[in-house]
């Protein structure tokens, strides 16, 4: 990737490490990053997505990855998808009726379509960023969640239960008296007498 001739002109940048963590944050942004560039109807996508995920600090080979989601196969219904959006957007007449990916073809087709193929390429490219950067987020933190609660029930499934009745003791038994209802007489001990000394 580094070595890639498309990002060499990004130059000493590629050796920050944060473009080659894979954590959320970088993955969610780097989804965005990706999907949106992939939608601009302009040479350089993969160029202009390492550029964004430098400066967002976000993953640069998941960025420039998923641009490839316009390929030579896919490129033709896609924008011609998109150019179909922005032209309703626009209200405007529909002049083509296909896409053909070569540069004889757009040379002569871009001063009539560039606005509608833009909006739409754009409006499409947004949607499809931000989807993927809050379903990206979303799957992580349920991974993550799942992962704790496996652990937990793996530890706890370890772990036998301590739990030990303790015997009670003699002093925690409460006297006969006690349990006495308030209102009866207390029962007070007989003083044992010694001949002679009662008065």
């Amino acid at each position: 990737m580094r070595a890639n001739p498309t990002l060499r002109p990004l130059g000493r940048r590629l050796q920050n490490p944060e473009i080659w963590h894979l954590h959320r944050r970088s993955v969610a942004g780097a989804v965005f990053t990706g999907l949106f560039c992939a939608f601009l109807p302009i040479p350089g996508q993969m160029l202009i997505a390492g550029g964004i995920a430098i400066v967002t600090r976000c993953n640069l080979p998941l960025s420039v990855a998923l641009v490839w989601i316009t390929n030579p196969i896919t490129i033709p219904p896609i924008f011609f998808f998109t150019y179909k959006l922005g032209a309703w957007l626009l209200d405007w007449e529909i002049i083509v009726h296909e896409f053909v990916p070569t540069f004889a073809w757009l040379a002569q087709q871009v001063g009539q379509i560039w606005q509608p193929l833009l909006l739409g390429s754009l409006l499409c490219g947004w949607v499809a960023g931000v989807s993927g950067f809050v379903l990206t987020r979303l799957a992580w933190r349920m991974h993550v969640v799942r992962r704790w609660r496996t652990r937990r029930d793996h530890r706890a499934a370890r772990t036998p239960s301590t739990a030990v009745t303790a015997p009670i003791s003699p002093r925690e038994v409460r006297p006969p008296d006690a349990m006495l209802p308030l209102d009866a007489p207390a029962t007070v001990p007989k003083q044992s007498t010694v001949p002679g000394t009662s008065r």
